[in-house]
């Protein structure tokens, strides 16, 4: 139907424009047309913000540009949900994800471009910024029932961190329950091996590529 694509077009430029406003009207409006709210997040929304990352890839747009997008895309499904649930489907099919800089380091530029790709792949991502302490991780990972937690650590006292937070799930008796994921500049193969932790991104493309591959 005409106005079906119409509002999926309006759905798709909410996210091209960045416009959180509008990708939630935009989202009341498809479910008020009767568009399957599946429908709706795959060719409304998912398929913009795919393009969007693509578009930073490929340098076209920044970082910020990309964030903002990011932004709009969870403000409009978190309308979809609802609808999404009650029919039995997880807006966050790709997994769920807390992330942040770890406990001493303020760095985030590399981790703000890995949360924004996250979520162009379709992840749930729940970002704790910088200086995060160890605890904090697993007691958010655990209430938002996450199954992946990502350490960024741009310096090479601050990734010592990351070995922390391994101990600390071992300790715990629930390392099994998460995939982690590090990165960092000083952070390499080796270190992942040596801590234990389930897998390395050198950036943020590897980083999805390893998110994606773990469930394949």
């Amino acid at each position: 139907m005409a106005e079906h694509e119409e509002i999926l077009e309006r759905m798709r430029a909410s996210i091209v424009a960045a416009d959180e406003t509008e990708a939630m009207a935009a989202a009341e409006a498809a479910l008020a047309a009767g568009i399957e709210p599946l429908t709706a997040l795959e060719e409304g929304f998912a398929g913009a913000i795919r393009a969007q990352g693509e578009a930073f890839s490929n340098l076209d747009i920044f970082l910020p540009e990309l964030v903002l997008s990011a932004k709009a895309m969870q403000a409009g499904v978190s309308v979809l949900e609802p609808a999404l649930k009650a029919k039995g489907i997880d807006a966050a099919r790709s997994g769920v994800v807390v992330i942040g800089t770890v406990e001493g380091d303020l760095h985030d530029i590399g981790k703000n471009i890995v949360v924004a790709m996250l979520r162009s792949a379709g992840y749930e991502v729940h970002d704790l910024g910088t200086d995060v302490p160890i605890p904090n991780f697993i007691s958010v990972a655990e209430q938002t029932k996450a199954d992946i937690i990502g350490l960024s650590a741009l310096l090479s006292t601050t990734m010592l961190r990351q070995k922390d937070l391994i101990e600390l799930l071992n300790l715990k008796k629930i390392r099994e329950d998460f995939f982690v994921i590090v990165g960092g500049a000083p952070v390499t193969e080796a270190w992942m091996n040596e801590i234990g932790a389930d897998g390395y991104g050198l950036d943020a493309h590897m980083a999805i590529e390893v998110l994606d591959s773990r469930t394949k």
